[in-house]
């Protein structure tokens, strides 16, 4: 396989299987995707939501593109990138891909007028939040050492920067 076929590779298969469990098959089995009575009776809710699903797998096919392409890795534990990735969405916000799952999820909640859901994207988050901490942090300090750092002191973990950071690898 060339350079980049594997990392492609992997991560589509990670896609398919982290992002599109879920936020797409646990949301499923939970709402069925059977519209629920707008959330407070206002129709432009399930607008907003739909808006915020679509952005959502944007940002999240955009974060895996860059995981093989630019890191040449994929989002996976076992298949590391070969560098940090640093550009893109990463400028504004130091998990783009949870934010991504995120808005998924909280978008279909919107969109379907599901309780269910907005209770399910809250459990998410805090999973993610324990992960990121006590695991992904720490293994990214320990893998990119000082560029982490430097990164982490000036990209925030949840709540992105209007302006993009300038610091870091040559393709910002």
């Amino acid at each position: 396989m060339s350079g980049r076929t594997r990392p492609f590779l992997g991560s589509l298969a990670f896609f398919i299987l982290a992002p599109g469990t879920v936020a797409g098959w646990i949301p499923y089995w939970i709402s069925g995707w059977q519209l629920q009575p707008a959330f407070f009776g206002l129709p432009t809710v399930r607008v907003a939501g739909a808006t915020l699903a679509a952005l959502g797998l944007v940002t999240l096919v955009d974060c895996f593109r860059r995981f093989a392409l630019e890191g040449r890795g994929t989002p996976a534990p076992i298949a590391p990138t070969e560098t940090l990735i640093v550009s893109g969405l990463y400028r504004h916000v130091r998990n783009p891909m949870y934010v991504g799952v995120l808005a998924t999820v909280s978008g279909q909640a919107l969109l379907f007028g599901n309780v269910g859901l907005l209770a399910y994207g809250a459990a998410v988050w805090i999973l993610f939040q324990a992960f990121v901490l006590l695991y992904e942090e720490p293994t990214l300090a320990r893998r990119y050492g000082a560029s982490y750092d430097s990164y982490r002191a000036n990209v925030h973990r949840w709540w992105p920067r209007v302006v993009p950071w300038r610091g870091g690898t040559p393709w910002n």
